[in-house]
């Protein structure tokens, strides 16, 4: 048994921060909290006099890279105590049996199927499962089933036909599913069917648009050949940057207001869009980048130089620092609407988004977006639980949750950055020290250098 003493709860439930408090832990679970319980004797007690509990943070969207040595305690000793993985992969879910086992250091993890995507797709087909056909659609439903996979996950090309498939035949086998919004399902149409949440900000604006249909007239044209996600970038922003400058806030609203109605939920990944949109503003001497190896981060600077930035013009480029702010004000108004925001970063994935520090860096953003540090913290905690189905026993800092708390030096209710002042990590009931946690991360840093 462990009591942690002294400390200031912020338990994300939206109370007041419970101040000079004890949290005492049994096994893996809170067993009792507040000033002056009674702590057992033989207990391990461990006073933290001005640190702030809060709990353990989740990153809802997430592709981690494939290094043991690397990934699994690296989100750990950022406090990220769950990942939402959204790309299944054998290799996960043995991970997600050894962490579960304490064999290995890492996060709970809930895992996508492998991602579906309509016939051809942008991505890469030896990785996604693409589908033409009502049949192959409802069976990559099934195969995913089949597979063990805790939800469905779709991204831009799914025709609309073929969304509307893949939405009965989940709700027949009783599995989630989520994903972008494609880009020819507007962002309702989605949220009727039952889309869990939506993923990004790609095509959410064009159901806002007062020139809607005829950008889905344009979208009724394109076509991409194999992997071309370069072009499908290069015409999403054209569509995007149409859409907002026709934006309704009328419109707008009466789409939020059906996506609060239907509990859809949206991860905005502001971070990608930080990356995307502003690619001119990466620091490339990031300190953090000494996490990463080497070779990645040389991968990302490739992708960034032959993928993101390759052939944008004066004018593009000028029209996505504006998107940004756009996006910004956008996931404001979805916040302000009673539309569940939350946090996710594509960490692992796109370049330069570090796994872990991301979801801090994506908490300052929704700050800066408008959200208050509560909302952010919550968006980073129990909204992300409540999105995982995994509320009723995470989230929140209260007695019989489990014991994934993050014990900070000061409080992120004044400076949501807050966040990243990490002093200890409590993961599975489990204390890792400030003396374990910079060991976790020098091990990293070395297995990081000789990958």
């Amino acid at each position: 048994m462990t009591a942690l003493t002294g400390v200031t709860v912020i338990d994300a439930t939206g109370r007041a921060p419970q101040r000079n408090t004890t949290v005492l832990i049994r096994r893996e679970r809170i067993i009792g909290m507040g000033h002056g319980v009674g702590i057992p004797a033989g207990a391990e007690v461990i006073a933290m006099p001005g640190k702030f509990v809060i709990p353990g943070l989740c990153d809802a969207h997430v592709h981690t890279m494939p290094m043991e040595q690397i990934s699994p305690p690296l989100y750990l000793a950022t406090g990220i105590t769950t990942v939402r993985e959204m790309s299944g992969t054998p290799l996960l879910h043995q991970w997600r049996d050894r962490i579960e086992r304490g064999e290995l250091p890492g996060p709970r993890s809930v895992i996508a199927s492998r991602i579906i995507d309509g016939a051809p797709t942008t991505g890469d087909p030896a990785m996604f499962t693409e589908v033409a056909t009502e049949q192959e659609a409802r069976e990559a439903v099934r195969q995913a089933k089949r597979d063990g996979a805790d939800f469905v996950k779709l991204v831009s090309r799914m025709p609309r036909d073929l969304h509307q498939v893949v939405a009965d035949e989940s709700r027949r086998q009783r599995i989630p599913f989520t994903g972008h919004l494609p880009d020819a399902v507007p962002l309702t149409v989605a949220s009727a069917a039952g889309q869990r949440s939506i993923e990004h900000l790609y095509a959410t604006w064009y159901e806002t648009s007062t020139r809607e249909k005829e950008l889905y007239a344009r979208i009724a044209k394109l076509t991409f050949e194999h992997g071309d996600y370069p072009g499908w970038l290069r015409e999403t922003h054209r569509l995007e940057w149409d859409a907002v400058n026709s934006y309704s806030a009328r419109k707008a609203a009466a789409a939020f207001a059906a996506l609060a109605r239907n509990g859809t939920r949206v991860v905005p990944t502001l971070s990608v869009y930080q990356m995307l949109d502003r690619p001119d503003d990466i620091d490339l001497t990031d300190q953090r980048l000494r996490y990463v190896p080497a070779s990645a981060v040389e991968g990302w600077r490739w992708a960034l130089e032959n993928i993101i930035m390759a052939g944008r013009t004066p004018e593009e480029i000028a029209q996505h620092r504006e998107l940004l702010e756009r996006r910004l004000t956008f996931v404001r108004d979805l916040a302000k609407a009673g539309v569940p925001v939350v946090a996710g970063t594509d960490g692992g994935d796109l370049p330069f988004v570090i796994p872990g520090y991301g979801l801090h860096d994506e908490l300052a953003l929704l700050v800066r977006a408008g959200l208050s540090p509560l909302a952010a913290l919550r968006a980073g905690t129990i909204e992300a639980m409540r999105l995982l189905g995994l509320d009723h026993a995470l989230g929140t800092v209260e007695s019989g949750k489990l014991a994934d708390l993050v014990v900070l030096d000061a409080d992120p209710l004044a400076d949501i950055r807050n966040t990243t002042r990490i002093h200890a990590v409590v993961a599975r009931g489990r204390v890792i020290t400030a003396e374990q946690r910079t060991r976790m991360l020098d091990d990293i840093a070395t297995a990081a250098a000789q990958s």
